[in-house]
């Protein structure tokens, strides 16, 4: 494709951005050690210590994946806006078997050590013995959860790479109608396969068996989609601060404020939609007033994390409500830089809520091991989404909507 603007294909990995990320990487792994000597002592600890690593390592890894969801669901659009900065989420989306198989490792732990201070549903006699666990023992058990953990970690990076795969026909040679249709024909049907598997893994059955069954006597029909929305915004939060960075070092020179401005109204419409289902689900139990549905939110409202658990709401929906209501805040670097980083602390806080505030009913843990943990995730991905990103060019040139990104407007 023609054009007088000079283009730098080629990301090269700044030496700054290497030193960031091995020092968030050590820091993390110095507070992996100490947490692993100084918070191991009881069973109650051990939990504590897992399921700081569990809830970290479940965030990154949807977060991530969320990347490649939003690559399958515009390409089922046939949308052409996002080709000027698509190679930012596949690199985002090359993560998913990295951080997987971190989650992996640690659930499959947590299964077979029997830890039942996480899963109450591993301990045999309490199955035995309550009505509600022995309901729930089919699909609550070490054998499903194990090959239904393994599937959905395994066919998420399978398709993925599969998907990114095929992008790199978009750097080779200019495309005819023929070739280009067929090209487009065949990254439809790979996107179609990653929904359908993204539907029931993400939104149903993940959610349910990683988190929700931690407490095994309480049920939410809207916890998948409550899950799926934290880590879809997080996840367009963490596109954004990227594009902001290549920006800013001078690349992606057809992604303009145009782009942003699209990329901020993800951010937005997903924080309310958001604050629909965290109100929606809250309203409804707290309406019934059933011990059974309200148990989940007695510690969270009333108890040791209600501080926490309403911070959530002040930065994950009013914040972005207040700040990205205006067209030109999401068209402000700053602004969305700001907000991008916010939102992510505030879906991870999310989550830490939503697992820590079952492990850990009567003491919020945060400190010095969650951040520390955090700091180790976020090194491990500047790390490797920049490796990725300087593996290809930056632009799919012969993309067939390649021309729509360029004249984008918003």
């Amino acid at each position: 494709m023609s054009s007088s603007i000079t283009i730098k294909e080629q990301f090269e990995i700044p030496g700054k951005l290497k030193t960031w990320a091995f020092a968030l990487m050590g820091v993390g792994l110095l507070a992996l050690i100490a947490g692993f000597a100084t918070k191991t002592g009881t069973e109650e600890e051990r939990a504590v210590f897992i399921g700081t690593i569990m809830y970290n390592t479940i965030f990154w890894t949807l977060i991530t994946n969320a990347s490649m969801f939003f690559i399958a669901v515009t390409t089922l659009a046939m949308g052409g806006w996002q080709q000027s900065f698509r190679r930012i989420p596949e690199a985002i989306s090359t993560m998913v078997p990295i951080f997987g198989s971190i989650t992996l490792v640690v659930l499959l732990y947590v299964a077979f050590t029997g830890n039942h201070h996480i899963y109450h549903w591993l301990d045999t006699k309490s199955v035995e013995t309550d009505e509600v666990l022995r309901g729930k023992s089919g699909f609550l058990n070490v054998k499903f959860f194990t090959i239904w953990t393994i599937l959905a970690i395994g066919l998420w990076s399978l398709l993925g790479w599969r998907m990114r795969q095929l992008s790199n026909e978009a750097d080779e040679e200019r495309m005819d109608v023929e070739k280009g249709n067929s090209f487009i024909w065949r990254n439809t049907v790979r996107a179609a396969l990653f929904i359908v598997w993204f539907a029931l893994t993400v939104g149903s059955t993940v959610p349910w068996l990683w988190m929700m069954s931690i407490d095994a006597h309480w049920y939410s029909t809207m916890y998948s989609w409550y899950t799926f929305a934290s880590s879809f915004v997080s996840g367009m939060s963490l596109i954004a601060l990227w594009v902001i960075y290549l920006k800013n070092k001078g690349y992606l020179e057809y992604t303009n404020q145009e782009h942003l401005h699209d990329l901020g109204k993800f951010m937005f419409a997903f924080s309310i939609f958001w604050a629909y289902l965290w109100f929606s689900q809250y309203m409804l139990i707290w309406y019934s007033n059933q011990p059974e549905e309200t148990i989940y939110f007695k510690n969270r409202v009333q108890g040791p994390y209600k501080g926490l658990f309403f911070l959530n709401l002040i930065i994950n929906f009013i914040s972005p409500l207040l700040i990205f209501m205006k067209r030109s805040s999401k068209r402000n670097y700053t602004l969305v830089t700001f907000m991008a980083i916010l939102i992510i602390f505030g879906h991870w806080i999310d989550f830490y809520q939503m697992v820590m505030g079952s492990i850990s009913k009567e003491t919020v843990t945060l400190g010095w091991l969650d951040f520390g943990i955090l700091s180790f995730f976020i090194g491990l991905m500047i790390f490797f989404v920049s490796k990725a990103l300087a593996s290809k060019p930056l632009v799919p040139k012969y993309h067939p909507f390649l021309k729509e990104s360029i004249i984008h407007h918003t």
